[in-house]
């Protein structure tokens, strides 16, 4: 028993040593800043950006260092741009920090998502729903953290547990693990697992639920009409499950939604009511909480320049993404104080929460990145991990009675939407002779789709791919009609690479497979499963039709 009471003693003694480390630290950094660097150390200022028309990258290494020279500031995002570059300027700012900068990134599926000229792309949040198995999420939560570490990046802003049960949404659709809120919750333990257990912070978002919408907050302030018991049925249910598993952060989203804050044109993102009344004190929130960016139209439409800033802390938030003017936001704080609208304890509060936040996750991982074989070490799990996703997702919906794919076959395959010789076209060239074909997922030429159709009409078999269609819903996903009928009247067997939505145009067809995504990886699987190597296992992780609902897949034995 005395040995029992030692060994807890001891624990406990050591429990307590590490929380006061930890405290000292805080108090030590806190009590060495003036109130300008505590106010910036809650700004996050972003380090490039793209130009989505030329793809041209624009950095911004030399103002984020000023910022940091002359504020203080506490964090920056890493968006677009080559990683060497990118590793080259985190190591600048760590090197002339007064205090270690928090470095975070948007990469709900991993750093290809921004810095796409060399880095290789997972699977979104669409096709991992359609999995059954959720530890291989929390795999890909491990990788996708191994890639943080390597870039020197301590915070990802992910997952997206927001249950997407609109499929006109056209913001976070795909970035969702689908509509059974249940499924939500639980992958998004599992990614948020993979990157806690292994030192990178996640990020639950956007709070309080931005799946039901049809407008983009990026542009305008999205309404949702729903009563606070319709919110905490679905909403809310997977921010609550997250935060029962302990995810240490939060980002609110710029929403108006008049059952939780009816005054005009608030959004959620800098309401007391959301932040502070329900967020903390109604589902007792404790950890960090950051806003979506504050230069999205969703709320400098209504708050222009630093005000929306001001209002951000206002409303209980502790870290300031993006604010569209940082000089101006910190001066405006400063007012705030003088006026009352905001204390100096306020500041403090906030501010020893992001300490303790970079005491936890930035110190362990504050060293010098190495830039040797940078690229290649980011991208060296990608491959297979993509695969493991790929054998568990891809999903048959429709198929015939008769083998799609038989060597005493002719085959053809069209290609909806590429340009080129692709993976699934090597194969089928290889492996079964196959003639292919090729045309635009928008308008093209009468008489040659009727040539095209009287060529395909001397096929045993023919497969459809439909490629590079667009994410967002809009106008069919870039889909024409003139292809939708086109690919109708084939009545081949229909694969399609990209949003499980588009597959409505096709739900009448006997032969019919989603992928979700469309990458070299994921042509290869689903060859494998055409050959019967490996048998179908994904599910439907959103509605498509009557016929498709959600959870609905054809499982097959190899």
């Amino acid at each position: 028993m005395r040995i029992v009471l030692t060994l807890i003693l001891c624990c406990f003694s050591f429990f307590v040593k590490a929380q006061t480390s930890a405290e000292r630290w805080v108090d030590s950094v806190f009590s060495s800043l003036s109130e300008e660097e505590r106010i910036a150390q809650l700004i996050i200022v972003r380090l490039s950006t793209i130009d989505l028309k030329t793809n041209k990258v624009t950095y911004f290494d030399k103002e984020v260092e000023d910022y940091i020279r002359k504020y203080n500031i506490g964090g920056v995002i890493v968006f677009q741009g080559a990683p060497v570059k990118q590793a080259e300027t985190i190591n600048r700012i760590q090197a002339i920090a007064k205090t270690p900068v928090m470095i975070s990134i948007d990469a709900e599926w991993g750093l290809g998502q921004r810095m796409f000229d060399s880095i290789l792309l997972l699977p979104k949040q669409m096709m991992l729903g359609a999995m059954s198995d959720s530890s291989i999420v929390y795999k890909y939560g491990k990788v996708v953290a191994q890639q943080c570490h390597r870039m020197g990046i301590h915070v990802n802003f992910a997952p997206v547990v927001d249950v997407n049960n609109n499929p006109s949404n056209p913001v976070i659709n795909d970035r969702s693990f689908g509509e059974n809120k249940f499924k939500v919750a639980s992958f998004g333990i599992q990614y948020m697992k993979g990157l806690q257990d292994n030192l990178i912070m996640a990020c639950a978002k956007h709070f309080p639920g931005h799946g039901d919408v049809a407008v983009d907050s990026h542009f305008d302030l999205p309404v949702i009409n729903k009563s606070l018991k319709q919110l905490d049925t679905l909403e809310l249910f997977t921010f609550k499950k997250m935060f029962e598993a302990g995810v240490d952060a939060v980002m609110n989203a710029h929403l108006y939604i008049p059952s939780i804050d009816s005054s005009k044109n608030k959004a959620t993102s800098i309401s007391p009511l959301n932040v502070i009344s329900l967020l903390q004190e109604k589902l007792g929130f404790k950890g960090l909480i950051f806003t979506d960016a504050l230069e999205m139209q969703g709320v400098q439409k209504y708050f222009p320049g630093g005000e929306a800033s001001v209002q951000s802390l206002i409303a209980g938030n502790d870290v300031l993404c993006l604010p569209a003017d940082i000089e101006n936001s910190i001066t405006l704080i400063k007012d705030a104080i003088r006026l009352g609208k905001l204390s100096a304890d306020d500041i403090e509060r906030h501010c020893k929460k992001v300490l303790l936040a970079k005491y936890k996750y930035v110190l362990p991982n504050l060293k010098e990145i190495n830039l040797t074989n940078l690229t290649n070490d980011i991208n060296s799990e990608v491959p297979e991990m993509t695969r493991l996703v790929a054998e568990n997702a891809i999903t048959l919906l429709a198929k015939p009675h008769h083998k799609i794919l038989n060597n005493k076959h002719t085959t053809a395959y069209l290609a909806v939407g590429a340009i080129s010789e692709n993976e699934i076209s090597k194969r089928l060239k290889e492996d079964y002779n196959a003639e292919v074909f090729f045309i635009s997922l928008q308008k093209n030429d009468p008489k040659a789709l009727d040539n095209i159709l009287s060529k395909l009409n001397k096929f045993d078999n023919v497969i459809v791919g439909i490629h590079n269609i667009n994410r967002p819903p809009l106008n069919n996903f870039g889909i024409s009609q003139q292809v939708v009928k086109f690919v109708n009247d084939i009545k081949g067997t229909v694969i399609l690479f990209g949003n499980a939505y588009a597959a409505k145009n096709w739900e009448n067809l006997k032969s019919l497979i989603v992928c979700y995504e469309d990458m070299p990886v994921i042509q290869n699987t689903v060859m494998d499963m055409l050959e019967n190597k490996l048998p179908f296992k994904g599910v439907l992780p959103v509605t498509i039709s009557k016929k498709y609902p959600v959870g609905f897949g054809i499982k097959t034995e190899r």
